[in-house]
């Protein structure tokens, strides 16, 4: 073949994968053995159980379909378009092919030798993760395979969009000492606070007889417990300390270590051999260490979020989180550690607000304002997955008063919520369209009206009581009174219990989204209006996964797991002949959730709407893959909720 021809077939695959991975002599060597083939409109290429021929195909102009036959009837079931990797089964095993290749316009296709390839396949770890993670198109793709794209997900992953942003370095990035101060119980403060002052650290952990960590005295525990309290130096240790102490693993993870320290607001983080109080200790983690190896973390948002008042400042350290989120989606950070932080950060910035509202109005409502309440999170962020700012969906409950001091209570409180959804929407929040907010006096009640609520929409799952239960049975408290959201939560299985058809009302209400496989390159786009040729990743991908693991965990009666992925974890824990699927559907919301807050962050919107041509093949790839549980699993609602026989 001449050098032109050569160059010519070099420069086109060199656009697409696998054959981006390739090195350039590698590549060239390749281009020299392709074959150019054209196919008029109407001709097939192969058909289905034919055996496999010795090259698979890449597709240079035209455009072909790879169908199957329902009743006689073409169905397609994917589209290649240019630069299509599509017949790999001549490739990976010489099987015949499981579908038919139909010519949908006049084609050109570069045929590449199965005989040159195999070999590239074989040494090339890229090229051959790129076909176990089912990218070539029509390629067969099982569950089990979704787990290898997201593994491809993060090899693959263009290099120029790394930013090389080291906020979660390597273990042993993480510098802390090993060797800890300690003294037994028994010991006087006095003598505690002398061999801090000679070791020079900020902390002592207190020992049993046999050498374990039972507690933990810092600087700040001998300033307010012990010198504000008007305590001797001879006060005993036991009398002071913290306890008991949490400890860790100490061939932990930074994540793991990072994540502990945040959620419990913990300054030192002990380390022991086994990770239980019940083993020596192995070294100590304090705050500063953290901050040291990493100046520009959430902890460090975190920290300053807590050490302000100001509104504008709060606004502007969650504008720092929303860049720092990109990078952490950038960078294939795990996607569940991720929205764990970012809830944190959320959480910090609603019970600011919330403090903030009652610094104004608690001296004019000196009784109101003891009344015991929580604020719930719902939606999204009641599950912990409201990774950018989207619409704020909350509620407040309330304990039940005498009724002559509901007005008066109810007042306060909605006054209250008013305040905070200010202050959050000052922050960057976005007003919920519906008004499913706390400072809607529907959604501001006390718990009686709230159970009231809940009896309704369970024994009379018409059509709005269903969409209600979608929104408000994915509460989460983030303020107040824990035990008020526990009672609501026990009502709320009570009466699925006692009302089990609710659940199969349930279950056909959430069929009403189908899978998102459709016509038009296999995604299905909205037809008109401001969206019109977009995704709709939130309505198509997301709620059938987010509403099939709600039916399911209520079903086994799961309190306490709100997040959508620790409910497909736990419903493959319950269910163990269905685990690989839970675990497919639980990676598969993991990638829906991913891109959604890429698109959201790269275009300064909520990212529910994608342009599919928007996206790179891989992409686009990764998406198809992903959509793969989400049939499987209404198919199960189906049969296991009996939907066919519940009229709508």
């Amino acid at each position: 073949m001449p050098n032109v021809i050569v160059n010519r077939v070099k420069e086109f695959l060199h656009r697409f994968p696998p054959f981006s991975f390739l090195s350039d002599q590698l590549l060239e060597n390749v281009s020299r053995e392709v074959e150019l083939m054209y196919f008029s409109k109407g001709e097939y290429i192969f058909k289905k159980g034919n055996p496999a021929s010795p090259h698979f195909f890449v597709l240079k102009e035209g455009s072909v379909y790879l169908t199957d036959e329902d009743s006689g009837k073409m169905v397609v079931k994917d589209y290649c378009d240019e630069g299509e990797v599509f017949g790999a089964l001549a490739l990976l095993g010489q099987r015949p092919y499981v579908l038919n290749s139909y010519v949908a316009e006049d084609t050109l296709l570069y045929a590449v030798p199965v005989a040159v390839f195999d070999k590239v396949l074989k040494e090339n770890s890229e090229v051959s993760l790129y076909f176990a993670a089912g990218f070539a198109a029509g390629q067969v793709v099982v569950r089990t395979d979704l787990s290898q794209s997201q593994k491809a997900r993060k090899l693959l992953r263009d290099a120029s969009s790394d930013h090389g942003l080291s906020l979660f370095m390597e273990e042993g990035k993480l510098n802390f000492p090993t060797k800890v101060l300690s003294c037994q119980l028994g010991v006087t403060v006095g003598d505690a606070a002398k061999l801090m002052h000679e070791k020079g650290v900020g902390s002592i952990a207190i020992l049993n007889q046999r050498g374990y960590p039972v507690g933990i005295i810092t600087d700040k525990d001998l300033r307010n417990r012990l010198v504000a309290a008007g305590l001797p130096y001879t006060t005993k240790v036991e009398e002071i300390m913290t306890s008991p102490v949490m400890t860790l693993h100490h061939q932990s993870d930074f994540p793991s270590i990072y994540l502990m320290m945040i959620k419990h607001r913990l300054h030192h983080l002990i380390l022991t051999e086994d990770g239980t109080s019940n083993s020596k200790i192995t070294g100590i983690v304090s705050d500063h260490d953290v901050f040291l190896s990493h100046g520009n973390s959430p902890a460090v948002l975190i920290h300053a979020l807590m050490n302000t008042w100001d509104v504008q400042e709060m606004r502007g350290i969650r504008d720092r989180a929303e860049s720092l989120l990109g990078y952490f989606l950038e960078n294939e950070v795990a996607i569940d550690f991720v929205a764990s932080i970012m809830s944190e950060i959320n959480d910090v910035i609603i019970k600011r607000a919330i403090l903030l509202a009652k610094r104004k109005l608690d001296e004019d409502f000196e009784e109101e304002s003891k009344v015991p309440f929580c604020f719930l999170s719902l939606g999204s962020e009641g599950r912990q997955e409201q990774l950018l700012r989207t619409d704020l969906d909350n509620a407040i409950v309330f304990q039940d008063v005498p009724s002559d001091h509901l007005p008066r209570t109810k007042l306060y409180f909605e006054t209250l919520a008013q305040e905070v959804i200010e202050t959050l929407i000052a922050c960057g929040y976005h007003p919920c369209p519906s008004e499913v907010m706390a400072n809607n006096p529907d959604w501001c009640q006390p718990l009686s009206v709230w159970k009231s609520y809940f009896h309704d929409w369970v024994n009379l799952p018409q059509e709005e009581a269903l969409m209600k239960a979608t929104i408000f049975f994915d509460f989460r408290p983030v303020y107040g009174q824990k035990q008020l959201s526990e009672e609501m939560t026990a009502a709320i299985y009570r009466m699925v219990d006692q009302k089990p058809s609710f659940l199969s009302f349930l279950a056909k209400n959430a069929l009403l989204n189908p899978p998102p496989m459709g016509f038009f390159k296999n995604f299905i786009v909205e037809k008109s209006g401001e969206h019109q040729d977009q995704f709709d990743i939130k309505l198509r991908a997301m709620m059938p996964l987010a509403d099939a693991a709600r039916i399911l965990a209520l079903s086994h009666s799961v309190s306490g797991v709100n997040n959508t992925f620790e409910r497909f974890e736990k419903l493959a824990e319950l269910e163990p002949q269905n685990a690989s699927l839970y675990q497919e559907a639980r990676s598969a919301y993991e990638i829906f959730l991913r891109l959604r807050a890429l698109e959201g962050i790269a275009s300064g919107t909520s990212g529910r709407y994608i342009t599919p041509r928007s996206l790179g093949k891989l992409q686009r790839q990764l998406l198809k893959n992903a959509f793969s549980p989400i049939h499987k699993i209404q198919e199960l609602l189906t049969v296991r909720f009996q939907t066919d026989y519940i009229r709508s």
